[in-house]
């Protein structure tokens, strides 16, 4: 893997609450994610894999790794974005995501993009 990408990509994360997807009282928190994937640089890459870690209040971990997103292993020109909406289930009204994408440029050079930690937490708990 490259230490440096052979090109930027830019990453960006919304989050909400789905409270008609969730049952507190049962501990289940329903959660969705949206992810912007942007194309700064110079080359055309392709996403192949992602990596999630997701934790909840108590510490839990979940951890989900396979190939592409929703299905897909979008291939952006430089310039072009990709958005896709996906979700995770907690047993806490708070918690928190983050990972890493797998890419490979047109050049045949793979490189990791990190996504950051961000939220998941219900409107009405703060932490």
């Amino acid at each position: 893997m490259e230490e440096h990408a052979p090109t930027e990509i830019q990453i960006s994360v919304e989050t909400r609450y789905l409270p008609e997807q969730s049952s507190p009282e049962q501990e289940h928190f329903a959660f969705a994610y949206q992810i912007t994937l942007q194309n700064n640089g110079p080359q055309t890459a392709q996403l192949l894999n992602r990596h999630w870690i997701i934790t909840d209040a108590e510490g839990h971990i979940q951890e989900v790794k396979g190939p592409g997103v929703v299905g897909e292993q979008p291939t952006l020109q430089p310039g072009q974005r990709f958005r896709y909406t996906s979700g995770s289930v907690l047993s806490t009204p708070v918690g928190s995501m983050h990972g890493s994408f797998e890419w490979v440029s047109d050049t045949g050079e793979s490189f990791v993009v990190p996504i950051p930690a961000f939220r998941l937490a219900v409107a009405t708990v703060f932490h």
